[in-house]
Formats: structure tokens, C-alpha cells, sequence
């Protein structure tokens, strides 16, 4: 078995490295500003099989492990059945589909692929950011303020932690009001291997449901929920981690799912101020709409939030399995 183990090791890792370097060696097309990259010429270098699901609307990307779909003109995709946000749209030009080259380096590859570091990663300390408190009650319903369950859960996904022996940092851990920019510096402060700050949210119609994760827009590309596109507000710490802020994001978003049967909302980007500042890997989580009768009986739910704070920390796990290896 372990020889198994070690041989599947090694395969992954030579893929790892197939992959990095035909980044390197791919001809780029400039299309409205923007890198592109011809998705055959990569799976051909990686490994995987394309075909048109729907000629020239949409294509699947295919191996014995990941299935990518992705839709013409549209920064919609999936991966193994998850729905993810690029941050350009896929084009078609001469026939051939061309993704973006920051699309490929900050999200599918780092998906698809170890992510792996020159020295070893260990991932021992958790910083946990209940979202909003004290002045700040973030959204609400009826007498109900989101502050109340993100503090809540921070707290059971901190239990959890703390039982597998990893020291857990919280930005709080009562009713009080801290600044957003306070909150990056706890994690910073503390040397914590990873954020995950916990939200919960609000429509305007009460038919909105789901889970989505978000982490760090990579560098000259706006946020998910703008529009996307090209956007210039420089660089942050939180971009040294694009392909690490990405893979949690998976992992995290795939685990909701998967323990909670919820609606899948989407893996998404954003500049949210926390994920700007931190210094290490980071995700924001919004669990539910409370502003949706379904999910905000499951969020008001001390078994559901139990169920919830496991699945966070699934998703955590399965992400140290891959970096730690």
C-alpha cells in the first residue's frame, strides 16, 4: 500500500511540475487587453482530453480526476460538478477556446494540481474572524443580527480545532466591534497559517439561497460580483497567496456541499479588506441567507451550525492533506 501511495506521490508531483512549466511555454494571445491562452495547447501538455459538450457554446476539460466546464463568452465554469467564477470570460477565436492566462494560473491550475512549496508547509495555527460585532450587527432579520451566529460558529469550528490539537486564534471573542484592518493584523500578529472569516448573508428577495466561498482577486482583475474584468488596484498580501487563497477555496466550498446539501452559490473573488491584508492563505465564507426562511432556520439551528462548523474543518483538512504532503 505504501508503495502505491508513493508511486501515486510521484505521478501528482510530475504532473505538478508538467503543469508549471507549460505556463512557461505557452504562446499568448492578446485579447482585449488580456492574456490569453489556447486551452488545447495546455491539455495537451497536462494530460487532458477536450470535447464540445455543445459546439462552440460549451467544452469540457476531462481527466481521471477533474472534470472543467466552462461556457463560452462567460466567466461561468465548474470543476467536478462546482461552480466557479473566472475572473475573464472564455473566448472563441478561429475556433479555438481561449481561456485567460490569469485564469489558468490563480484558479484552475491550482485546483487540478499540487500546489507545492520549496520547503514544507505545516499548517498549525487557525485564525477564525467571526464577521461584523458591537456597533456592527452586519445584516439582519427581525430581531435577528448575523454578529449572534457568526460568533457562534467561529466558536463550535474553534472547539473542533482546538480537539485535533491546532491552536486557534479568534479576532474575537465576544459582542465588540473590530476594525476590519484590526482584524487582518490579529492574524498577521499571531503568525496564523490560515483565515477563514465567517459571514452570513442577505437579498433583497427572499428566494436567494446557498453557500459560497470567496478568496483574493488576483492582481489587474476586478471582483466577482462587479462584473469582472480588468480592474488596476495594485497588488496586496493577499496576492502572494493567489494559488493557496484558490485551493482552500475549493476545498472549502466542495466540503459545504458536500456535508451540507446546500445550494452551491460558487467559488468567487473579491477584495473584501481582510483577504487584502492578511499574510497567509485566506477564505471568506458566507454560510446562508437570512434573509431566505430555509437557511436562515438552518443558520438559527445549534445542530446545523455544529454540522456546518465540521464541514469547515473538513475543508480545511483536505487542503493541509494536499500542502503538507
Amino acid at each position: 500500500m505504501r508503495a502505491v501511495s508513493a508511486l501515486v506521490f510521484l505521478f501528482a508531483t510530475l504532473l505538478c511540475a508538467t503543469a508549471q512549466n507549460s505556463l512557461k511555454n505557452l504562446e499568448k494571445v492578446r485579447i482585449y487587453g488580456s492574456d490569453y491562452v489556447r486551452l488545447k495547447e495546455w491539455c495537451n501538455m497536462t494530460s487532458f482530453g477536450t470535447f464540445w459538450v455543445k459546439k462552440d457554446e460549451e467544452l469540457r476539460l476531462t481527466n481521471r480526476w477533474w472534470r472543467f466546464s466552462f461556457t463560452v463568452d462567460s466567466r461561468r465554469a465548474q470543476v467536478n460538478g462546482i461552480n466557479l467564477m473566472l475572473s475573464l470570460p472564455v473566448v472563441l477565436r478561429n475556433g479555438a477556446p481561449l481561456v485567460s492566462f490569469v485564469d489558468l494560473q490563480t484558479a484552475i491550475r491550482p485546483i487540478a494540481f499540487l500546489s507545492k512549496s520549496s520547503t514544507p508547509i505545516r499548517i498549525k495555527t487557525i485564525c477564525l474572524d467571526p464577521g461584523h460585532g458591537g456597533k456592527d450587527p452586519g445584516n439582519m432579520e427581525k430581531k435577528s443580527q448575523e454578529k449572534k451566529y457568526t460568533l457562534l460558529l467561529a466558536e463550535e469550528v474553534a472547539k473542533i480545532l482546538r480537539q485535533a490539537e491546532f491552536k486557534v486564534v479568534l479576532t474575537r471573542s465576544k459582542d465588540q466591534f473590530i476594525e476590519l484592518s484590526d482584524r487582518a493584523a490579529v492574524a498577521n500578529r499571531n503568525g496564523a497559517d490560515l483565515f477563514i472569516s465567517l459571514h452570513y448573508n442577505s437579498a433583497g428577495s427572499s428566494e436567494v439561497s446557498g453557500v459560497e466561498t470567496y478568496c483574493m482577486s488576483p492582481a489587474g482583475t476586478a471582483s466577482s460580483n462587479t462584473g469582472g474584468g480588468k480592474i488596476d488596484p495594485g497588488t496586496f498580501s493577499g496576492n502572494a497567496h493567489n494559488e493557496k487563497n484558490m485551493l482552500l477555496a475549493y476545498q472549502m466550498q466542495k466540503s459545504l456541499l458536500k456535508n451540507l446539501a446546500a445550494e452551491d452559490r460558487g467559488i468567487k473573488r473579491a477584495r473584501f479588506e481582510v483577504l487584502r491584508e492578511v499574510k497567509m492563505p485566506a477564505v471568506m465564507i458566507e454560510g446562508g441567507f437570512m434573509s431566505n426562511p430555509g437557511d436562515a432556520k438552518k443558520i438559527y439551528d445549534s445542530v446545523y451550525r455544529k454540522k456546518m462548523a465540521q464541514a469547515i474543518v473538513d475543508g480545511m483538512l483536505a487542503y493541509q492533506k494536499i500542502v503538507e504532503q
